[in-house]
């Protein structure tokens, strides 16, 4: 069984930066893509990020030029580096892996930009 895990989401005003981390766990032989999807309330979920196997990188209009992701393939993790943030990111935050035919999600993790 694969599990996903996410860490770094929080509070932040509108122009700052947040870290998104997850790290993948279980019987793993190779992860093929991973991203990050977000979901406001009373909207749709997106697929904010994603990062294929060979490292080619994929963006939301939205968020391009100001969101970076990144994967450590030796560690099983994925990354999102968020800066510039606006009030419109607020959301909770989804990792993503697509392994060997299965999507595996994480659990969430909030993300508020206000001031």
């Amino acid at each position: 069984q694969v599990q996903l895990v996410e860490s770094g989401g929080g509070l932040v005003q509108p122009g700052g930066s947040l870290r998104l981390s997850c790290a993948a766990s279980g019987t793993i032989p190779s992860i093929n893509n991973m991203g990050w999807y977000r979901q406001a309330p009373g909207k749709q979920r997106e697929l904010v990020a994603f990062i294929a196997s060979g490292s080619r990188t994929n963006y939301l209009d939205h968020v391009k030029g100001r969101f970076t992701i990144s994967r450590d393939d030796a560690k099983n993790t994925v990354t999102l580096q968020m800066s510039s943030l606006k009030p419109e990111d607020t959301a909770v935050y989804y990792c993503n892996a697509y392994i060997w035919g299965v999507d595996y999600w994480g659990q969430g993790t909030q993300v508020t930009v206000s001031s």
